[in-house]
């Protein structure tokens, strides 16, 4: 039976959590409750609903989780942009990071088409 942790898109997305992680590292003290917190919240978010709507069983749910996802990848986005704009990370990792988050979201949002393509019109709207 396939879980979770046999789809690639949660298996990037770890990876995703590891470089944030790594790259936050270097941050001002200074923002140890600002940025970097919002950031590291967000990505650990990405893995921990799409194993949570995976543990729940049913297609519906699992859309609605994977949303949750794709909604935590905008806010990695912006906050990996702010990182940028504000120096603390150059435009090196800027580029690397971006290409990782870029990756894990095409996948999650194929996951999403593939998963409404199985439900009814009705099913698909967010709870």
């Amino acid at each position: 039976m396939e879980t979770h942790k046999d789809l690639r898109v949660w298996q990037q997305s770890i990876e995703m959590v590891t470089s944030i992680y790594k790259m936050t590292k270097a941050f001002p003290k200074d923002e140890i409750f600002g940025l970097v917190s919002q950031m590291r919240r967000a990505a650990v978010s990405v893995p921990s609903n799409i194993a949570e709507g995976y543990a729940r069983g049913t297609d519906k749910e699992t859309l609605h989780f994977l949303r949750i996802s794709s909604g935590s990848m905008s806010e990695i986005e912006t906050q990996l942009m702010l990182s940028l704009k504000l120096g603390y990370i150059g435009q090196e990792t800027y580029s690397e990071l971006s290409e990782q988050i870029t990756s894990v979201w095409k996948q999650l949002n194929a996951l999403i088409s593939s998963i409404k393509k199985r439900l009814s019109p009705q099913d698909q709207l967010p709870f």
